[in-house]
């Protein structure tokens, strides 16, 4: 039996059945649509109907919605959006006549990734964190790699520096190349619009500087009423029982006062205050350095705490008590007493005035006292006098008479 092909009948009508394919074919957009479509703000955005028949009718909506943005000219099989902006992103929609849906695609806008803004810190001799901004706000989901270049004396190694998951913007360095002075960090960026990316130079030194110390306490001594004993413990980033001790420096002053009093420990996290003012409160803040290398920087201070020395409750109670009864005693005062109150102070002035006479009286005779021995002392001398002269007279006509 021959077959279709073998018949001129046949071939025309693979022919006919060819011809209608390819012209349908023709008639079909492509359907090599994203659901997802990015663009760019200010920028012209096209979004294609994937599966629409080429001069047919469509109709488009922007979040079920048949009103678009603004007028925007539509071709066969696509919509174009000029100059985009943050209005213009949602779902879109394609529909023939009957509002059939034939695509749905999802714009977002933004922008390309620009430049980072690195920075870094060097809590301990073991770990180096970094983070970073973007100096240009995208608004579309971004991904970072981050990797970090270290030298020595010639040597190099390129290593990770570890993050999280590529959408955060913080990592970590640690590693055996840690002692090498300088490092140079990359971090790359990238987002549906774009890629690009930054670096920056890690100096050890000069950015190793610690965390403040944390739990600190500051408790009174029972008995002292001068000591504040005050204990802490090194920060979470600095390893425990490494071979790097912190030194510390702690203040404290009285609540009210403009002067700090300081006080420099090595090697341990606890120390005695001696000198605190008794029945004041304080207020204590401690921080910490690197206790091999007196030329680093120094922590943040820890926050404010504050504590009273120890006091005598007891003493201070009584006292207390004391006070009221008095206050009470002399506010409550009897209408009766006032006239009682006005006779005792006619008898103290009474009292008064006659101790100003005798005070009087008895400056009078002492002066006369005092004139009558003068009186005499005066009359004494004069006699003396009259007697040396006639005792001179005597000698004198006795000495004639020889």
């Amino acid at each position: 039996m021959p077959g279709i092909a073998s018949c001129p009948g046949g071939l025309i009508v693979i022919g006919i059945i060819s011809l209608s394919f390819v012209h349908i074919n023709s008639e079909i957009c492509s359907n090599e649509v994203p659901d997802v479509q990015y663009g760019r703000l200010g920028s012209s955005v096209t979004l294609a109907c994937g599966g629409a028949t080429r001069g047919a009718p469509l109709e488009w909506r922007l979040n079920g919605s048949a009103v678009l943005p603004r007028p925007a000219p539509t071709a066969d099989c696509s919509l174009t959006l000029p100059r985009a902006d943050g209005t213009m992103e949602g779902n879109y929609s394609c529909h023939d006549q009957r509002g059939t849906l034939i695509q749905a695609i999802k714009l977002r806008l933004g922008y390309a990734p620009g430049y980072l803004n690195i920075s870094c810190r060097v809590p301990s001799h073991h770990r180096i964190y970094c983070s970073w901004t973007p100096l240009v706000e995208t608004f579309l989901p971004t991904s970072y790699n981050a990797f970090y270049l270290s030298r020595s004396h010639g040597e190099h190694t390129v290593e990770r520096c570890i993050q999280q998951s590529p959408n955060v913007n913080t990592c970590v360095i640690t590693n055996q190349f840690m002692w090498f002075p300088h490092h140079y960090l990359n971090v790359s960026v990238q987002n549906p619009l774009g890629s690009n990316w930054s670096s920056i130079k890690i100096d050890l030194q000069q950015l190793f500087k610690p965390d403040p110390p944390e739990e600190v306490t500051v408790v009174e001594v029972v008995g002292h009423p001068t000591k504040l004993l005050v204990e802490w413990k090194a920060p979470r980033s600095w390893l425990q029982g490494d071979a790097f001790p912190l030194g510390y420096q702690l203040q404290y002053k009285p609540v009210g006062s403009k002067y700090w009093s300081e006080l420099y420990v090595e090697a341990q996290t606890s120390v005695m205050i001696m000198d605190a003012l008794a029945g004041h409160v304080h207020h204590v803040q401690v921080r910490a350095r690197d206790g091999l290398n007196r030329d680093s920087q120094w922590s943040e201070w820890s926050s404010f705490f504050q504590a009273l020395p120890w006091t005598d409750y007891v003493l201070h109670t009584e006292e207390a008590t004391d006070v009221p009864e008095i206050f009470e005693t002399t506010e409550t005062v009897d209408a009766d007493a006032v006239p009682s109150a006005k006779g005792s102070v006619a008898v103290e002035s009474a009292s008064l005035g006659l101790l100003v006479g005798l005070s009087l009286f008895a400056a009078v005779i002492l002066l006369a006292v005092f004139t009558v021995i003068g009186l005499l002392w005066v009359r004494q001398r004069k006699r003396n006098s009259m007697t040396k002269q006639e005792l001179n007279s005597t000698m004198k006509m006795k000495s004639m008479l020889i």
